[in-house]
């Protein structure tokens, strides 16, 4: 396993939620990646832990390869793989998102 994997795996295992996106959740680099801080607020959750993956491109590849999913932004509950900002939006639209982030 690469240094990368290494960290990003590190990363998704210590931080309960975090968001591997574009830019910051204060400055969102796109339109996903705003959206899906939006939705995260939404659900009550206030410290937001993000990467920008816009600062290593590395890190960009590497979480990609992590999740064996080609976009980015990447949501990760308690170490697992939520998805991006579609499954975000539906699972957001079921309830279901706010449910997993309350547990």
């Amino acid at each position: 396993m690469s240094d990368v994997q290494t960290w990003i795996k590190e990363t998704v295992s210590t931080t309960p939620v975090v968001l591997f996106m574009k830019g910051t959740a204060q400055f969102p680099q796109c339109g996903f990646s705003g959206r899906a801080i939006q939705i995260l607020k939404a659900c009550g959750v206030e410290n937001i832990a993000t990467v920008n993956v816009l600062d290593d491109p590395e890190v960009r590849q590497g979480i990609k390869d992590f999740s064996n999913w080609p976009t980015v932004p990447q949501l990760y509950v308690k170490g697992e793989f939520v998805g991006g900002t579609d499954i975000m939006n539906e699972m957001f639209a079921s309830g279901e998102l706010k449910t997993l982030l309350d547990a």
